[in-house]
């Protein structure tokens, strides 16, 4: 139930409601906006309506509302203002367009450092990379781990790019976290609850892809279990799903990003490489995600992607990447946004 103040709620006033949540045995959300304090009260739904009847006669309640979508912290009915991820000198969420951009895989120094040096020269402000590649073949290459965040670090200190590499179990989340800025969850880990909930206790932002065969309402559960946990910095990420077209590796639902905005407040972003699988369809589909409102992509870049570890058809050339940026900062900036 989402718990209204009144306009000029005390301190006092807002933690006896916070307390009165808890000793139903819910857990109390408080969202501080501009003009009031919003209090989200999640639980199992036990008792509501008594519930709803005694908070509307607490000193400094103005209303009890019951939320009707499953997913309470990441609705909009809850909150309303947009979330915008603050990193340091830009945001995710807001005004900006933000381009993250790598290789699928770290494969050895000179690979990385080429590819970071030509992105952050394109305009893109984070590095993605692969220290850990959770693969369909147990015999492909599974990413240099440790090294490979060594590498990203190396980096991230050589082009002041900030980097977001993929955590795919819950055994190595604390060794991720001393070099990653960003958490990402693949797609195959998207309903590892488990890990959604280590994740929630850490206090980086975290990427969620959406799974290949999972609905919207199912993705923002995953993001509900993060946030639940208390990290509210979750980025949603548009990847494809899997359908019966097999000319593209997946179908980019082009139109989740406008829902999935209309349903949460979270950031959204386009992964044009996998939501493809063609390197010839990229860059058009990343404009189309300018288009209806996107707020970054992710992209895959390779200097030599004949011979990349790993999903070599679908990753630019540092040139054809450059293009690409070039074609979505005029997009983004008949948007009024900035790149």
């Amino acid at each position: 139930m989402i718990i209204s103040m009144i306009p000029r709620a005390t301190s006092e006033q807002v933690d006896y409601v916070c307390d009165k949540i808890k000793s139903f045995g819910y857990a109390a959300h408080p969202i501080r906006g501009k003009e009031r304090v919003v209090i989200g009260a999640v639980g199992d739904g036990k008792d509501k309506d008594r519930i709803i009847s005694v908070m509307e006669s607490v000193p400094g309640v103005e209303s009890v509302i019951p939320i009707m979508q499953p997913f309470k912290l990441v609705g909009s009915e809850l909150k309303q203002e947009r979330t915008v991820i603050r990193m340091d000198g830009f945001t995710i969420g807001g005004d900006q367009f933000v381009v993250m951009a790598g290789p699928c895989s770290v494969e050895y120094r000179e690979q990385l450092m080429q590819t970071a040096d030509s992105v952050k020269a394109a305009g893109a402000k984070i590095l993605r990379g692969g220290a850990y590649k959770p693969r369909t073949s147990p015999y492909d290459f599974q990413g240099l781990e440790e090294e490979g965040l060594k590498l990203l670090a190396e980096a991230r200190e050589r082009t002041g790019l900030k980097i977001i590499t993929e955590v795919v179990n819950t055994e190595n989340v604390d060794l991720v976290n001393e070099y990653t800025d960003i958490f990402q969850v693949g797609a195959r880990n998207m309903q590892n609850f488990a890990l959604l909930k280590r994740l929630g206790r850490t206090r980086k932002p975290v990427l969620l892809k959406r799974g290949m065969m999972s609905t919207l309402k199912e993705f923002l559960m995953s993001a509900e279990y993060i946030v639940s946990q208390g990290n509210t910095d979750v980025i949603l990420c548009e990847r494809g799903i899997r359908t019966f077209e097999t000319y593209t590796r997946n179908t980019l639902d082009i139109s989740a990003v406008p829902a999935l905005q209309q349903l949460s407040h979270l950031p959204v972003v386009v992964d044009p490489s996998h939501g493809t699988g063609k390197r010839n369809l990229i860059a058009p589909v990343s404009n189309a995600a300018v288009a209806v409102g996107a707020h970054g992509l992710l992209v895959e870049v390779h200097p030599k992607p004949e011979e990349a570890f790993s999903d070599g058809p679908q990753s630019l050339l540092p040139d054809e990447f450059e293009a690409l940026m070039e074609g979505v900062r005029k997009y983004v900036t008949v948007d009024g946004r900035s790149l």
